[in-house]
């Protein structure tokens, strides 16, 4: 099949390519490298065509997606602090951008699995939380998620097929330090014998999800029978930020106390998926166990 994955050179969408290519896939990806870095495609660069591309292009960008038989779209913006401050571009990026994948969908008749995110939940009354939950966002960010879930439900009703891939926490090698989850941002501490630093009281809880496990589960939905869904992708277990730091520091032998910092804006408490919609409708479920990567990862980081 001929693929196209928008933020390919991205963190997650690098993956998704990876994933794309070891099944034998056609891939093309489209990326303004705002973020990414082309050495997260190093190891496939040749299997595929890369094209230096924005999405707000939409005259380019509708002269290349035309022979698509599906997108992935992973291009956004995804900086929770920074979007209180850059409102706007994010608009711009991840709502006008997105729409004008879905209106190329609409013209051209491909299918969409987008990257939508656990953060258009907000802060939730009950977890884990099913994909029927109150859709209440905390920041700008989500409410840029939140957007494209409404234009996903439009264009659905005007016949285009899309899924909305609802990530909860990802991690994984090639996270982008500056853009990292919280574990990258540890395990960055740890590796030049510092503290984990964690925002608030670390009561707070995650549900983190392999970036293998979320590669896969792009293909499985874009492959499936389904025409329209928002899906919960994560493992449906919770990890308080204490324990995540806690494990970490004891995977590392380390003789050190994690650091508490302020609170941040705009970030929710409790975040776990329910994960069984996943199941019914792709087949899918996350399979890396979170604590066996970290002791794997941090021996790995102290061995260097």
């Amino acid at each position: 099949m001929n693929f196209i994955v928008t933020g390919g050179a991205g963190f997650i969408g690098s993956h998704i390519v990876e994933h794309l290519v070891e099944q034998n896939h056609s891939v093309t990806v489209i990326d303004n490298f705002h973020t990414a870095k082309l050495e997260n495609l190093s190891r496939f660069r040749n299997k595929i065509e890369i094209l230096d591309m924005d999405i707000l292009d939409y005259e380019k960008l509708r002269s290349v997606v035309k022979n698509a038989d599906g997108i992935f779209h992973e291009a956004a913006l995804t900086l929770v602090q920074e979007s209180f401050t850059k409102q706007k571009e994010y608009h711009d990026v991840n709502v006008t951008g997105t729409e004008n994948i879905f209106r190329l969908a609409k013209e051209f008749g491909f299918k969409v699995v987008y990257a939508s995110s656990s953060s258009v939940y907000g802060d939730t009354k009950k977890i884990p939380i099913r994909e029927d939950a109150e859709r209440k966002p905390l920041n700008p960010y989500g409410n840029t998620k939140l957007e494209d879930e409404y234009l996903a439900e439009k264009y659905s009703k005007l016949g285009v097929h899309i899924i909305g891939l609802r990530y909860f926490n990802v991690y994984g090698p090639r996270q982008n330090i500056a853009y990292a989850g919280v574990i990258t941002k540890f395990l960055e501490n740890i590796a030049n014998g510092k503290a984990p630093i964690i925002n608030g009281d670390g009561l707070q809880v995650r549900d983190f999800v392999y970036i293998r496990d979320v590669a896969k589960a792009n293909l499985m939905a874009m492959e499936s029978k389904v025409n329209f869904a928002f899906i919960n992708i994560g493992t449906g277990a919770a990890l308080s930020i204490n324990d995540l730091a806690n494990i970490i520091i004891k995977a590392s032998g380390l003789a050190i106390k994690p650091v508490h910092g302020p609170p941040l804006e705009g970030d929710v408490k409790d975040s776990q998926a329910d994960v069984s919609l996943a199941k019914k409708l792709l087949g899918w479920k996350a399979e890396t166990k979170l604590e066996n990567w970290l002791n794997e990862t941090v021996q790995q980081i102290m061995k260097n």
